[in-house]
């Protein structure tokens, strides 16, 4: 199994740092607004190697945090001390509570996982029940000499931190020739990032530490929480392409500031997503949700087909022609795999044996799902031919290899395809659940369950534990 380093800028093969066992961290959301589709992308991507690894016999420990305080709105300037808190600020729009946006959107961010079929994390930590956590690491960096405190404040010096760069490029040389960064009265040095913030007497999210009340910088929340659930030493971080540069490479610094052990083996990322060839943005109406994509009578397992149509390291572009293309092969996947299930033949040839191979080989080679989803195509047109032309073949294992690759690929399957009148009323549906029109829901839900088909709600997690929501291992 071989992987993209971002870290070495190669493939390298994989091996975890303990036989048989992957730590794994994924970038989670910050909790103030719906997951739109090129943050989806990035948590398929991460959902795909867990289910590749273990495929293969590893025991993934996944870890996901929720990012519910600290994330500001100017935090890719890399300092991590401007603007507000993206939370506070939707609070404030939406005229309630800081925790009450977090909790929204921290539901609604699970219910679009599941939707996805994406396996949930052992632990999606919250970084509001680890500030003490946070303060004792940034306590351990001012103790080495990488953390200096002023008025309150309290930076990351990366003059102290000679690999500063190693992950992005974004050495200090190349800071000091490049943009100007705006100068702030309490830092060493411009390049320097915020661990703590001094909190204003209107900020709605503080806590006591020993530098005043405060709260911490986006990037050592992550360091904490990666440290407290997975060690020292990571066999995989993933995220988006926007993480490599500053959060990535800051969590390194502060990582390795505090343990002197590297920080993460394999840094993975995945590119963005463009819409009809231009950036995704809410001002040119091309910003979708997953809401949005099954308001149009589109499954989530369409997407999820869509986002594996191309490589991960690859800038793609979605357009609904494409997830339309998308949306037919998967139901070819789903009307073959309900033909052999009428046919569990196992006399005749064993048809699988290329396919599955050239499947494996390309999921294998740095996660080729491209290549993989031909293979399966290919194969899906080989034994449609054969069952129309009345040839024997072993059927149980053709709906094996079907059954081994929807568990690969994470596609969720029945074995009656939901035609395209139900899919709209499940559209309708969730709208109506996130209207709060539970009258309506609920009357839905009773027309979808007269046409065959059973609609599972996801469940709250406002009830679970303050520390973080434990999710229920599921498989495909």
């Amino acid at each position: 199994m071989r992987f993209h380093n971002t870290l070495t800028k190669k493939k390298e093969e994989f091996e975890p740092l303990h036989p048989g066992k992957v730590g794994m961290y994924v970038c989670g959301p910050t909790v103030y607004d719906y997951a739109h589709i090129g943050n989806l992308r990035a948590y398929v991507f991460s959902d795909t190697i867990r289910r590749l690894l273990e495929h293969d016999g590893y025991e993934v420990r996944l870890i996901k945090n929720i990012t519910d305080v600290g994330h500001l709105t100017e935090d890719d300037l890399a300092q991590g001390d401007s603007g507000e808190d993206k939370i506070e600020r939707r609070a404030a729009v939406e005229k309630k509570s800081p925790e009450e946006i977090a909790r929204f959107y921290e539901d609604a961010f699970h219910h679009d996982e599941d939707a996805l079929n994406i396996i949930p994390a052992q632990f999606f930590p919250r970084a509001t029940a680890h500030i003490p956590l946070m303060i004792r690491m940034i306590e351990t960096l001012i103790a080495r000499g990488h953390a200096y405190e002023v008025n309150g404040n309290v930076f990351y010096d990366v003059t102290s931190f000679p690999n500063y760069g190693k992950l992005s490029g974004n050495t200090l040389e190349k800071l000091k020739t490049g943009a100007r960064l705006e100068e702030h009265p309490d830092k060493r040095n411009p390049w320097d990032f915020a661990l703590w913030l001094h909190a204003p007497k209107e900020h709605l999210m503080k806590w006591l530490s020993p530098w005043g009340e405060g709260y911490p910088g986006w990037h050592i929340e992550c360091s904490a929480m990666s440290l407290e659930y997975l060690g020292d030493t990571l066999d995989i971080h993933t995220g988006g392409e926007d993480h490599i540069f500053p959060h990535h490479e800051a969590e390194i610094a502060q990582s390795e500031g505090t343990t002197g052990k590297p920080f993460a083996r394999f840094f993975m990322h995945e590119r963005h997503i463009q819409v009809d060839g231009e950036k995704m943005s809410k001002s040119k109406g091309n910003f979708y949700t997953l809401a949005d994509i099954t308001a149009k009578g589109f499954s989530p397992m369409d997407l999820r087909l869509l986002y594996l149509s191309a490589h991960y390291g690859s800038q793609m572009n979605f357009t609904w022609d494409s997830l339309s293309q998308a949306s037919k092969n998967r139901k070819t996947f789903f009307s073959l795999y309900e033909r052999l299930s009428e046919n569990k033949e196992t006399t005749g040839s064993d048809s699988t044996i290329e396919p599955r191979k050239a499947f494996l080989e390309a999921m294998r080679d740095d996660l080729n799902t491209p290549l993989a989803l031909s293979a399966l195509l290919g194969f899906a047109k080989k034994i449609n031919a054969t069952i129309d032309a009345g040839e024997t073949f072993d059927a149980h294992a053709a709906l094996g290899f079907l059954d081994e690759a929807f568990r690969l690929f994470g596609l969720r399957f029945e074995t009656k395809i939901v035609s395209d009148d139900v899919q709209r009323l499940i559209a309708r549906r969730e709208e109506a659940r996130k209207a709060k029109d539970f009258v309506l829901s609920d009357k839905l839900r009773d027309e979808i369950a007269a046409l065959g088909v059973s609609v599972k709600d996801s469940v709250s997690v406002k009830d679970l534990p303050a520390g973080f929501t434990a999710r229920k291992k599921m498989g495909a």
